[in-house]
């Protein structure tokens, strides 16, 4: 099969486009056809060499996520027949033909999305769910803010907010507010030139209960000042730099809850449980409308090069999906 192979790290032109070995099933792994995939913030900085898949496969293949069609299916599997059209995310290795995946971490593609548009879930769908409600604690009536909002991250954001009944104010670059309001932000706040938490304080003077983060940098000390009293940060990005100044006071002042969190490096039953509670509880709302994968442009294994340098552009609103076959 053909793959996306990184040799070294560094710029863009490292990625290498070659030929490797098919993945084997093992007893409880299915087998994908990858029909698309996308690029996530992740795969820049591993290309980069700052953040190495945690199993450590040899050949190194980045990609986190991928929509196709089982094509084999390992000895114990229970739950997928070959034919199944599914989607998933991974901790490395979707950035190719085919990937080998436990049977409990893939889920159905929603019946009214093609494989290409269902490649632009599993990621960002999953990391702003379990940031916003199983780790945040957004629920009903409740404040979020949420950083990078034309992100891909950030319009599944919007979505999942609206969808539970919640409000939600996002953080976005000038240029990209747009975008945001179409999907119902209930307030958009561009980073530069405003000040946006002396706005965003204006329109919430008791701060927000749940804080999903995926910049860092000078960000954090802002998110102190912005939560609310007992609130929670959830920090999953560090877009904007990793070592910062922190106001400890305002953290204790607060009695609020600041938590880091990744998918790719939990163990395969923290993200199973995951993916098992967004398939029952949110895949239906694909069907019903109320949520929709948000597109930025389409590339495909051959350039995926120039998808690299798109994103690092911050050129992007919404997810940058690669097509492996039609």
């Amino acid at each position: 099969m053909r793959a996306v192979v990184l040799h070294q790290h560094g710029g863009p032109e490292v990625l290498t486009l070659e030929e490797v070995a098919d993945p084997v099933p093992g007893p409880e792994e299915v087998v994908v056809d990858v029909v698309a995939t996308a690029l996530n913030r992740a795969d820049i900085i591993q290309r980069m060499g700052g953040y190495p898949d945690p199993r450590g496969r040899v050949p190194e293949i980045p990609g986190l996520e991928f929509a196709g069609v089982v094509s084999a299916v390992g000895e114990r599997v229970r739950l997928w027949h070959i034919g199944d059209r599914v989607m998933g995310i991974e901790a490395g290795g979707a950035h190719a033909e085919r990937i080998a995946t436990h049977e409990r971490q893939v889920m159905a593609v929603p019946a009214g999305l093609d494989l290409v548009d269902a490649a632009a879930i599993p990621e960002v769908f999953l990391t702003a769910w379990d940031a916003l409600v199983l780790q945040g604690g957004l629920t009903s009536g409740r404040w979020a803010l949420v950083h990078a909002g034309a992100s891909g991250v950030g319009t599944a954001a919007i979505q999942i907010a609206k969808a539970i009944g919640a409000r939600i104010a996002v953080t976005c670059s000038a240029g990209k507010a747009d975008i945001c309001r179409t999907l119902g932000a209930d307030l958009v706040l561009e980073r530069s030139p405003h000040d946006w938490l002396a706005d965003a304080m204006a329109a919430v003077p008791a701060g927000f209960d749940t804080v999903l983060d995926v910049v860092g940098g000078e960000e954090v000390d802002r998110n102190l000042r912005a939560v609310a009293s007992r609130g929670t940060i959830v920090q999953v990005g560090l877009m904007g730099g990793a070592s910062v100044p922190v106001n400890v006071g305002l953290l204790l002042a607060k009695r609020c809850a600041w938590i880091g969190t990744t998918l790719r490096a939990r163990p395969i039953e923290e993200k199973v449980t995951v993916s098992r509670r967004f398939a029952a509880e949110m895949l239906p709302l694909f069907d019903s409308g109320q949520l929709r994968p948000v597109i930025d442009s389409r590339y495909t294994l051959d350039n995926i090069a120039e998808a690299h340098r798109h994103m690092e552009r911050n050129a992007n609103a919404g997810k940058i999906v690669v097509v492996v076959r039609q």
